[in-house]
């Protein structure tokens, strides 16, 4: 259609080519946008041709490839836009001859190389945008030369080190973005004066250390602050009232309190001029004071508040009901006591509440049901007491409901199954709840997961459960529950996890149970099944299914041990007796010969201690009473909370001693502690794990059940001994503490990755570690042992979970004992063992704890929380650094383990790896 060609550019573009091969000359071209469509394969070098090509826009794409080196040609280009595609290689150097560009683009590619120091020379840059690419490397110092840049993004580029002091000279920065790398150091105290102009600050998922610049008060147009996941740590001042623009406070994940302080949430008071705030999120703080009435002032914009996981105590601010535009609302994993405030139910927009793990009491009000939006609701780990208020019905946008551990009465409401959106969870669990499982559950059929465990249910399990055809858990554990498992439980077959242990139920194990290929994990423990069990679908796995405690159950697995079914059928004729005799009384002569020649064959041959005494040796109780001189008071060598342990010879151990551990029977819990250690030890053995040489569950002369364990004795004593202990004058060197560390790292390496079964200790403080002869660290005491995914895994709210001191915080709040919860264990253990205090010390208080002593002291001040005992003087100053160079190490991985968010602690076989790159060092000096 074009008639009008003075320059004849068009002549090439005629009928003898299609126009996609058309070579026709564009070189006047000023701009060119193939943005957001679907070309693919590498960029044209033919591109470079055209010089006076201002604005090239290629993102959005698939293109491949290498960036090209001939786009240097266009030495007028400003804008350069080849985000989003698959553009990989380093960013060609070539590019630093493009002198005029205003704009680079590159995110969102496979870009490698790090982000080269020659961009600072392109002196016109006023925007940057390489996020998303594995770039590596540093952020150049050269970039501070770029006076004129405004935008800055470089989000997820793999980059380390620290963030270059020039970069804090460039006044004209508006967004600055580096989350998600792996940078550290500290801010400059005058950030807030060197960038004035910075409307976004985003420096999220980093390893950032320091306060929190006051000066940042000073960026009086900033909209965005986003620090969470950094390690940055003092007192917040920062004083938001000058921030009038700011919509996001995202500072989660630091250490915020003032040493010595409790009212670290003063600044709450700065908030109320933040008009436009719309997202406050300061969980795991480790904030420490009472939570202002100023709250409620904060801007009724505000839609997502969150204070999870600090130290907040006294009662929550009925002005929190002020806050009418908030959909999200996190207080939980706090300290609030009192009851909740009826004002909540002012919040008419939340889709999310949770008050989880304080300590409020009284009832739940109804004012909740005031909440018509709510998606979820976590109530649980509180002293709630009452009825499930009937208010709840009203809640029709409902998915996720969990009252768990808390002090609820009363029947379980049938209006609460009349909500259809009930599809994710309903946790009822550790509650005083009684009466039977109410029909109308029928309606949820779209729940995933119930859990009624631990309450005060009984009768028959309704058959109406079986409608629930979308379950994949269910937890009826703890109940009082009668009558045979219903046939209508044959519908789920899509369960994964099924517990219904410590009942009354009865009857013969389902067939339909066999047959589910979703079931990973079945417990029907401690009820009265009878009857074969079967052997095939989770039957066949003896770690995924428990039916230990059912004493009328037979065949299985042959771990378990139970016994022969009788053949059912016709009765076979009977085999004349004295024919059995004189057929078996000839063959059991001879095996009796042959034994006794075997027997005095391994006498005279002299056994290696390995293959002495075994496990399964059978021993009396009035062998123990022997072996320990009538438990004479003199043999006592310890005594724990289910027992008293005592030193004694066994005549069948070749007179060595023995550690005899006797249950106090009347302590609550022991026969439960008996039967774990004799599981756990049935399942372990391992160098750092003490050696267990037989158990005696027998009566005393008396009549009283006698149950005992006998462990091989430890003659060094326990690790406790030598750091409390006046009686031990002499006191363990830094090696030695170091190598009993490893020794005990190790055995919970083993126990938690090497073994069959997942093993969970459960109780690790310094005296539950023994030494032997050549100091080498045993692991023992398994009373509170969990073997996970087994009957073991039993924990309820009244059951003890560990040593106060020792045991993780998320035990406290009734979580389940997991590994995690041993390596906060092994850090405590680390931190008393280096610096001889224990974690119950009266000098940790207000808020001051064994971890925040350590972590405190990092890096510098580590010399002055070791214990002296440890620290042997140098000949050379070069020797001196490097053991300080192990001590900070070794606290370091304490302070790693003990840290109070599970998933954030050190893995245990990276601790082993670690402190024997430290023993190593520490020969060598």
């Amino acid at each position: 259609m074009i008639t009008h060609d003075p320059y004849q550019v068009l002549t090439s573009w005629n009928h003898s080519f299609h126009f996609c091969d058309w070579s026709g000359n564009l070189s006047f071209l000023r701009m060119l946008s193939l943005y957001n469509n679907s070309f693919q394969g590498t960029i044209p070098h033919e591109l470079g041709r055209l010089s006076r090509l201002h604005r090239l826009y290629l993102d959005e794409n698939k293109f491949s490839g290498v960036i090209p080196t001939n786009l240097s040609g266009c030495s007028n280009l400003e804008v350069l836009s080849l985000g989003g595609n698959k553009l990989a290689g380093s960013i060609p150097h070539e590019m630093s001859l493009l002198s005029k560009l205003v704009g680079l683009a590159i995110h969102e590619n496979k870009l490698t190389g790090g982000i080269p120091p020659f961009l600072g020379n392109i002196t016109s840059m006023e925007g940057f945008s390489a996020g998303g690419n594995p770039l590596g490397g540093n952020i150049p110092d050269t970039l501070g030369h770029l006076k004129s840049l405004t935008e800055f993004y470089c989000y997820d580029c793999n980059l380390y080190g620290s963030i270059p002091n020039s970069i804090f000279n460039l006044s004209l920065l508006v967004n600055f973005s580096i989350p998600d790398n792996h940078l550290t150091g500290s801010l400059p105290l005058e950030i807030g004066n060197q960038l004035p102009n910075l409307v976004w600050l985003q420096l999220r998922n980093n390893e950032l250390t320091g306060v929190l610049p006051p000066s940042i008060s000073n960026c009086s147009k900033l909209r965005i602050l986003e620090t969470f996941d950094n390690n940055f740590s003092g007192k917040l001042t920062i004083d938001f009232s000058k921030l009038r623009d700011i919509t996001y406070i995202l500072l989660a994940k630091g250490n915020f309190h003032g040493r010595g302080e409790a009212d670290d949430m003063r600044f709450i008071d700065s908030l109320k001029n933040c008009t436009k705030l719309v997202a406050l999120d300061l969980g795991e703080c480790n904030f420490i004071g009472v939570l202002p009435i100023s709250i409620g002032n904060l801007s009724d914009q505000l839609s997502k508040l969150s204070l999870r996981d600090n130290q907040l105590f006294g009662n929550l601010p009925s002005s929190i009901g002020s806050l009418v535009g908030l959909t999200f609302l996190d207080l939980g994993l706090n300290q609030f006591k009192g009851k909740i405030p009826t004002t909540i139910g002012k919040l008419q927009k939340l889709q999310f509440l949770s008050l989880d793990s304080n300590q409020f009491l009284g009832p739940i009000p109804d004012a909740i049901g005031n909440l018509s939006l709510l998606n979820k609701l976590f109530l649980d780990s509180n002293k709630l007491e009452g009825k499930i208020p009937p208010s709840l019905r009203n809640c029709k946008e409902l998915n996720g409901l969990n009252l768990a551990y808390n002090r609820l009465s009363g029947n379980i409401p049938k209006h609460l199954f009349q909500l259809p959106s009930l599809n994710y969870f309903l946790n009822f669990s550790q509650n005083r709840l009684s009466g039977s499982i109410p029909s109308d559950i029928k309606n949820l059929k779209t729940l995933s997961n119930l859990d009624l465990s631990y309450n005060n249910l009984l009768g028959n399990i309704t058959s109406n459960l079986g409608e629930c055809i979308s379950l994949t858990t269910l937890n009826l554990r703890g109940n009082r529950f009668q009558g045979v498992i219903p046939s209508s439980f044959s519908s789920l077959g899509g369960l994964g996890a099924l517990d219904i242990s410590e009942n009354n139920l009865s009857g013969r194990i389902p067939q339909f149970l066999e047959r589910w290929k979703s079931l990973e994990y079945l417990n029907l423990s401690l009820n009265d099944f009878e009857g074969e069990v079967p052997v095939v679908g989770v039957f066949a796995n003896a770690s995924a299914f428990s039916v230990w405690g059912n004493n009328r159950l037979c065949g299985g697995l042959v771990t378990l041990e139970l016994p022969k079914c009788k053949e059912m059928g016709i009765k076979k004729k009977r085999f004349p007796f004295f024919i059995l005799v004189i057929v078996i009384a000839p063959t059991l002569l001879i095996l009796l010969c042959c034994v006794y020649l075997l027997c005095k064959k391994k006498r005279n041959s002299q056994p290696s201690q390995s293959s002495g005494i075994e496990r399964f040796l059978k021993v009396s109780y009035n062998q123990l009473l022997k072996a320990t001189d009538g438990f004479f008071a003199a043999n006592l060598i310890g005594e724990g909370g289910h027992s008293f342990v005592y030193k004694g010879i066994l005549d069948s151990n070749d007179d060595k001693s023995v550690a005899v551990k006797v249950l106090h029977l009347q302590s609550r819990g022991a026969h439960k502690s008996f039967i774990a250690e004799c599981e756990a030890w049935r399942n372990i053995r391992h160098r750092n794990l003490l050696k267990i040489i037989t158990s005696c569950s027998s009566t005393d002369f008396h009549g009283n059940d006698f149950k005992a364990l006998v462990y091989e004795f430890m003659p060094k004593g326990s690790v406790h001994d030598w750091l409390h202990s006046s009686a031990y004058t002499s006191k363990l060197n830094l090696l030695q503490r170091i190598n009993i560390l490893r020794d005990v790292a190790t055995a919970l390496d083993y126990l938690h990755n090497r073994c069959q079964t997942t093993i969970v200790h459960g109780d690790l403080k310094p005296s539950n570690i023994l030494l032997d002869d050549d100091m080498v660290a045993h692991v023992g005491d398994f009373g509170l042992a969990r073997l996970l995914g087994t009957e073991l895994n039993q924990n309820s709210s009244s059951g003890v979970k560990g040593t106060i001191g020792y045991a993780p915080p998320e035990y406290g709040f009734g979580s389940e004992m997991t590994s995690c919860g041993d390596v906060y264990s092994f850090g405590i253990l680390l931190l008393e063992v280096m610096t001889r205090k224990k974690p119950t010390n009266n000098m940790f208080i207000e808020g001051l704890s064994l971890h925040k002593f350590a972590y405190m002291a990092l890096p510098d001040h580590v010399i002055d929380v070791i214990d002296n005992d440890a620290i042997v003087l140098q000949s050379t100053e070069a020797n001196a650094r490097k053991v300080e160079e192990c001590l900070v190490a070794t606290i370091k991985i304490g302070v790693s383990c003990s840290v109070d968010s599970p998933p954030q602690r050190m893995k245990i076989e990276i601790v082993v790896n670690e402190l024997q790159r430290i023993v190593d060092m520490l020969q060598n000096i």
